[in-house]
């Protein structure tokens, strides 16, 4: 396995659409990163480059220590796994996963030997003298998956691999990729739309938008640290409330205050605010930290709009002005519609944003 390097790439379609700009990553030894955006981000025109199957415009790609920007794909030594499996038809399991070792004219006892191996990593060795036709989605994916395993390539690159699979199923491989991406010891690039796949599967998560990185992190980076209203909004289920607060410096305290809001905060908190010269911040605040407290404790209140259960817990909405706030209760007592919900913050787990630029505050 190697490492994987991108330096300044920039990909340009025709002179004005630009999918990929100046994007800069290193990919470590063994890591499994995740390239995280909404549809037409340039996720997947990224990975793309690295394969070799979109030329790259200006930049560098590094495999290991080999610059493969002009290399063509069968010189990178790169395995891609596809949204759709793109395993042969008319070949049996054994054939799909041999088929590229045969053309690399390799011996067939270590023919053999590779496809048992990476049919054995991916559970499906009892699976080998059937034709696709005859698998279900999940078993075909698992075929896709031994067949870039056993090339033995320095880099995996999988670009949505479980989006055709229902959503059961996707939960499970999600498991089975990660474990035989450990198992394997294999340095791996996973593309995705979906934040929660992004979140289980990750050792880093790059956000993509508009063809630009907007933040690089560790899961819990980019879920507790967002570092612009993007990324507070795009991870997490809920997403993340957002309030336009006013700063008020009463005193020797600071005060957030709005029609539904006023709120003093802790000391440890405040001094993100100190040198703020605006007077209105977007204060953000994830579902599950917000708290149902009493009426005298809250700094917040509101009537139930609806309350969505979820088995180990509820989902409450409340609508002010023009926006709908959503609260993680306990699942009992059910919150009925038109209740009064009051409540208060973690306050070490809020996050401020500056309204003009978007960007965080409180690094």
């Amino acid at each position: 396995m190697a490492t994987l390097k991108m330096q300044n790439v920039t990909k340009q379609f025709g002179r004005n659409v630009i999918a990929v700009r100046d994007f800069n990553l290193e990919v470590k030894e063994q890591e499994f990163l995740v390239l995280l955006g909404p549809s037409g981000c340039g996720k997947t025109t990224a990975m793309r480059m690295v394969a070799g199957l979109e030329e790259v415009t200006t930049g560098k790609i590094f495999i290991g220590d080999r610059d493969v920007t002009d290399l063509p794909p069968r010189k990178r030594n790169v395995s891609m796994i596809f949204q759709n499996y793109a395993v042969w038809p008319h070949m049996t399991v054994y054939d799909n996963i041999a088929f590229a070792l045969k053309l690399k004219n390799l011996p067939a006892e270590e023919i053999d030997r590779k496809v048992k191996e990476a049919a054995g990593l991916a559970k499906i060795e009892m699976l080998l003298d059937r034709l696709p036709a005859q698998l279900s989605g999940g078993q075909q994916q698992r075929v896709a998956v031994s067949r870039a395993i056993a090339v033995n390539p320095d880099i995996f690159l999988m670009d949505e691999p479980l989006s055709n699979l229902d959503a059961k199923l996707r939960v499970s491989m999600r498991t089975e990729l990660k474990a035989i991406h450990e198992k394997a010891g294999s340095t791996t690039v996973f593309v995705t739309h979906d934040q929660s796949e992004a979140m289980s599967m990750a050792d880093r998560i790059v956000i993509m938008k508009d063809g630009e990185v907007i933040q690089v992190g560790s899961p819990d980076d980019v879920y507790h640290r967002s570092r612009s209203i993007f990324v507070a909004d795009f991870i997490g289920t809920p997403p993340t409330n957002f309030m336009e607060v006013d700063v008020r410096k009463e005193g020797e305290g600071i005060h957030l205050v709005n029609s539904h809001l006023n709120l003093l905060l802790e000391p440890a908190l405040a001094k993100h605010l100190n040198t703020y010269s605006k007077d209105k911040i977007i204060l953000g605040v994830r579902p599950e930290n917000m708290l149902l407290v009493s009426e005298d404790e809250a700094a917040l209140s509101a009537s139930c709009l609806v309350s969505e259960p979820q088995g180990s817990h509820q989902v409450v909405a409340i609508q002010l002005d023009d926006s709908i706030i959503k609260v993680i209760a306990p699942a009992s007592p059910t919150i009925l519609p038109g209740t009064a919900v009051h409540m208060s913050f973690k306050q070490e787990t809020l996050r401020f944003f500056d309204p003009d630029t978007t960007l965080a505050i409180n690094d």
